[in-house]
């Protein structure tokens, strides 16, 4: 709890010979920064930024919610993110291995939020009011945003604004911990500060006013889902009955209230990407595009500052890669959120297909942009999944599935050189089970893939394309959750058709929460935001319970030189499960060692 740190800031710097004992004693030592150096300038203020903004809970393309947040340019392990524990994807690793977390107690952070907060006004003279101001409510908008990381996992937590002395007595370096409703409006509250006082732009990987309110309507939906869905669906314990953990149900109205205006603020400043009218093309370059008017706060990465990471060649096929392998699919769940793919016909028996890329006809563009199915191209080579092959094919694809697959005539193979009457029995791109480098689904991530980097560059840690943290069109989304929430339909109605037409899919003419959940999750996949939506709406121990997610097997018939496609468990044979503790983790237990005030802890831990 207490992260000690002197208010006057020691950073060590390299040198190349000891201090002789004839240096004068009245010469500042040059490896000690003082306040006046750091904040008494804009650069200075501008690195020490750097570092708060580097420990920011941005849940990227290397966060592992078994591990946490990754800064570092040898952090590769894609495979399992939240994605990949809730049956957008499956991988190796996944279901609720990580319902505990991983102990996140960022007070160190805050703690350097703090001092800014407190020197700036300091330095108001060297700086310039404006500035100062300016950067007081960036410096809120940082502090709510550690927050929000800590208010989602634990419910209530201490509400530290201060710098602590550390040579203060231990009764007050011991904080109490604060109710969950107080903390979620103490997010609200400064994140009120940030949109008044920051400024309309910021540069490129810092935020603005707009993050702030975009911020606000993430956080205060979250806050207004725990208020209301978790009154029904919790575990009792002391922290519950003492107001730690969840949030009285009459206050849900007015979080969604919150997060409804909050997010009418950024009307007219931001708009959803739409300058390709190739629909698939323009869902893909708006996760490529730097220019995107609907991007509103990105974290920038560079192979030059070492933060590259590894997105390109970790969610591709090594096939298409340098030196790589995947391990982690999309689900047949998934895509099946767009609706059954026309894989059966009325009897039951699968539809033939001249060609795998038949299936992607008639498909919603924004699928096709997220996920890349089998007959889809990347970097020149086709993704040819197949599974097998079926000298003939018989009967229903659910009876042939339901057999026990020493029963089943079809031919399988262990790599990729082996043939069956001189053809290929499966592709290069899988499925198989002999490893982890090939589909074990059917599919592939297409999200954020950059199809332009040649096969040579994509290795490890060389890409490069930014995470979006906040887009707008999330912001519509949770527009038009809070205002169905609220009653108004008609405006949830509007905001959901603004996604759905630049997606290339089919207006809505009536609209319902279960639509609105659904349309997030098809355009949110991928971002990492999935299992916080099951977690506030508290469906996830329903949706995750003994949980077994499906791929989608191509095979050939050979007699009839034909593909089809079956549903089948997909080839990990994952297990999920969801425990109801599971919607709060449990304070750390070194934390809850060094300051038992903390208590009590979470219900059941």
């Amino acid at each position: 709890m207490k992260s000690i740190h002197k208010l006057i800031i020691a950073i060590s710097i390299s040198v190349g010979a000891l201090v002789t004992s004839c240096q004068k004693l009245d010469i500042p030592p040059t490896n000690i920064f003082t306040p006046d150096i750091i904040f008494g300038s804009e650069a200075g203020v501008k690195s020490f930024l750097a570092t708060i903004y580097r420990g920011l809970p941005i849940e990227d393309f290397k966060y592992r919610p078994d591990q946490g947040f990754k800064t570092g340019g040898n952090d590769w392990e894609n495979f399992f993110n939240s994605a990949s524990v809730t049956g957008e994807e499956v991988g190796p690793f996944g279901g609720m291995d990580i319902g505990g977390g991983f102990g996140y107690w960022p007070y160190g952070d805050i703690r350097n939020v703090n001092i800014l907060i407190e020197e700036l006004p300091k330095h108001a003279d060297k700086l310039g009011q404006a500035n100062v101001d300016a950067l007081l409510g960036e410096a809120h908008f940082l502090r709510a945003y550690y927050y929000f990381g800590l208010a989602k996992r634990y419910g209530g937590v201490p509400i530290v604004t201060t710098v602590q002395d550390p040579g203060a007595p231990l009764s007050e370096l011991q904080v109490h911990r604060d109710k969950e409703e107080a903390t979620w409006d103490f997010i609200g509250a400064e994140l009120d500060l940030g949109y008044q006082m920051m400024n309309e732009t910021n540069e490129l990987g810092r935020a603005n006013k707009y993050a702030a309110a975009a911020l606000k309507s993430r956080a205060m939906l979250y806050a207004g889902t725990i208020a209301k869905y978790g009154s029904a669906n919790f575990v009792d314990g002391q922290a519950r009955a003492e107001g730690f953990a969840g949030i009285p149900a009459d206050k849900a109205n007015g979080y969604f209230t919150k997060a409804y205006d909050a997010a009418k603020l950024l009307e007219g400043h931001y708009s959803l990407y739409e300058k390709n009218s190739d629909k698939v093309q323009n869902y893909v370059d708006l996760f490529l595009k730097s220019e995107s008017p609907e991007n509103i706060f990105v974290k920038q990465y560079s192979i030059i500052s070492g933060t590259a990471h590894s997105w390109d060649a970790t969610m591709s096929p090594r096939y298409m890669t340098a030196n790589a392998l995947t391990r982690s699919y999309p689900t047949l769940d998934l895509v099946q959120r767009w609706g059954n793919l026309p894989v059966t016909n009325l009897d039951g028996t699968p539809k033939r297909f001249n060609d795998r890329a038949e299936l992607m006809q008639g498909l919603e563009p924004r699928l096709l942009a997220t996920v890349y199915f089998p007959g889809a191209t990347l970097r020149g080579l086709t993704f040819d999944m197949q599974r097998g092959i079926y000298p003939s094919f018989n009967g229903t694809a659910a009876a042939e599935v339901a057999k026990p697959a020493n029963s089943r005539s079809y031919i399988l193979s262990g790599d990729t050189k082996t043939l069956y009457q001189g053809r290929m029995i499966i592709g290069f791109t899988g499925p198989w089970t002999g490893g982890d480098e090939l589909t074990r689904t059917g599919f592939y991530v297409r999200k954020y893939i950059d199809a332009a980097k040649p096969i040579s560059t994509v290795d490890l840690n060389r890409s490069e394309q930014p995470w979006i943290d906040l887009r707008y069109a999330e912001i519509l989304l949770n527009r038009a959750e809070a205002a169905m929430e609220l009653g108004n339909a008609g405006d949830a109605l509007t905001v959901i058709n603004m996604i759905r037409n630049r997606a290339g899919a089919t207006p809505y003419t009536s609209i319902d929460i279960d639509k609105i959940r659904n349309e997030r999750g098809m355009e949110l996949a991928f971002e990492n935001q999935y299992y916080w939506d099951l977690k506030r709406w508290r469906i996830a121990d329903v949706v995750l319970n003994n949980a077994r997610f499906k791929g989608l097997m191509p095979y050939y018939v050979f007699n009839e030189n034909k593909y089809i496609f079956l549903s089948e468990p997909e080839l990990f044979q994952r297990n999920y499960n969801f425990d109801k503790k599971f919607y709060y983790e449990p304070i750390p237990g070194g934390e809850l060692g060094k300051n038992p005030n903390l208590y009590p802890n979470n219900p059941n831990y």
